[in-house]
This record gives C-alpha cells, sequence and structure tokens, in this order.
C-alpha cells in the first residue's frame, strides 16, 4: 500500500483538519462518542472481564468511528449504526487488533511490574499516595524509574503499530497483522509529525480539562478523527472501496 512521510507541520493540520469534520456534524459526533462512554463504563463494571473485553471490542467501536469519518468526508449523513459497523464488517480481523494489543499491554505490565518490585505494585493498586515515602529509597526510586521508562519504551511501539489499524481494517480491508505491520511502519517514517501532534494534543487536553472538564465533550472527538485524518495523509490513496476480506 502507497505511503508518505510527511513534514512536521502536519501533525498540526491533522488536527485542525479534524475540527473541520467535526463541525460538519457535531451534534452526532458528540452522541456517538458519549454512547461509547457509556458502553465503556458499563463493561468496565463487569468483573474480571470487564476490561479485557473493553480491549478487544475498542477497535471495532474505533472501526465504526473510521467509516463515520469517511462519510462525514464525503458528505454523507451519519447515524447511530456507524458506531457498529466494525461488528458487520471485517470484524475478526478488527477483534484480532485487539487482542494483539490486550497481549501487549499484559505483557509490558507484567514486565514493568517485574522491573518496578513490591513498591511498584504498590503504587499501582493504591496509587503514588498509598505508598510510603519512607519506604522509596534511592535504589526503589531507581527500580521504579526503570520500571516507567522500559514501559513507555515498550508501548510505543505497541500504540505505532495499532494507531491506523483500525481504519485500514475497515476501510481498505486489509487483514490485522497487515494492517498493524503498515501502521507501525507508516508511524516510524512520520515521527516528526506525530511530535508535533503530540505536543499539540497535550496542550489541548489541558486546555479542554479547565474548567470541570467541560472541553472533553468536544476534545474526546476531535480526537478520534485526528486519526482518519493522519490516515488519509499518510495513506492518500486509501479509502478505495474492496472486496470484504474474510
Amino acid at each position: 500500500m502507497n505511503m508518505k512521510s510527511v513534514p512536521a507541520g502536519r501533525g498540526w493540520q491533522w488536527i485542525v483538519a479534524g475540527f473541520a469534520l467535526f463541525k460538519r456534524n457535531a451534534l452526532i459526533w458528540i452522541v456517538l462518542h458519549l454512547i461509547l462512554i457509556l458502553i465503556a463504563v458499563g463493561l468496565n463494571i463487569l468483573p474480571l472481564i470487564g476490561p479485557y473485553l473493553l480491549y478487544l471490542l475498542t477497535p471495532l467501536f474505533l472501526g465504526g468511528l473510521m467509516s463515520a469519518a469517511k462519510d462525514t468526508e464525503s458528505g454523507q449523513d451519519l447515524e447511530i449504526a456507524h458506531l457498529f459497523r466494525g461488528f458487520r464488517q471485517n470484524t475478526s480481523h478488527l477483534i484480532t487488533v485487539g487482542g494483539v494489543y490486550l497481549v501487549g499491554q499484559v505483557v509490558i505490565s507484567g514486565v514493568m511490574i517485574m522491573l518496578g518490585g513490591p513498591e511498584f505494585q504498590q503504587a499501582l493498586r493504591a496509587g503514588v499516595e498509598g505508598i510510603d515515602p519512607a519506604s522509596i529509597t534511592p535504589e526503589v526510586a531507581t527500580r521504579i524509574l526503570m520500571a516507567l521508562l522500559v514501559g513507555s519504551a515498550l508501548f510505543v511501539p505497541l500504540a505505532m503499530a495499532t494507531w491506523f489499524s483500525p481504519a485500514l481494517v475497515i476501510l481498505d480491508n486489509r487483514s490485522a497483522f497487515a494492517a498493524m505491520g503498515e501502521s507501525l511502519r507508516a508511524s516510524l517514517r512520520n515521527m516528526r509529525p506525530f511530535l508535533v501532534y503530540g505536543v499539540f494534543s497535550l496542550l489541548l487536553l489541558i486546555v479542554a480539562s479547565i474548567p470541570f472538564g467541560l472541553g472533553l465533550v468536544l476534545w474526546i472527538p476531535v480526537t478520534v478523527l485526528t486519526i482518519y485524518t493522519s490516515y488519509r495523509d499518510i495513506f492518500p490513496s486509501a479509502a478505495t472501496p474492496a472486496p470484504e476480506i474474510a
């Protein structure tokens, strides 16, 4: 599949383009994400399996939202049904993406717990406030810092491999592993615009959180739309109709 490297400034343009798509049908985008948030809350309430199900199903919802973004771009009407399109199209491949992400997160968490020791596990369970300051010796602090650094280093390629995957699966009918490989390569070739994008996204998140997080109602759907706008920018010939994969 054709992919390209884009200038660093495109990272900001992804946000601008995402906001432009959002404005075309702001109300339905807000409704779609409120429904998704309610689903996420409901799944997290389920004991034991709830959070794992959320990991598995998130690419299906993202696939639906990528389809909605494409239809918005082409001037079509949006419906609530867009959110669930991933449950009807290329479902197994989208679940596979979620499964790989879930396994990756479990492995990363295990490595961090192994490196961080019992104090790190305590911090995960009770938060930083739950740690006895007297137990934070230089050796413990070094272990916790090492766990955080290694965990971050392992998470970055996982995030790169899954960033474009739902769009590539549902819009370009790529298999799960082909989509993840292409997503990883595209992200590595575009580190500079992703860095710019990350900085501006963080700043906008801080602004959206003041006051009382009300701006998140706009920030969350715009952020999801930037996945689509970055995908369209880096994969310029993407989103063309193709037969559904098995």
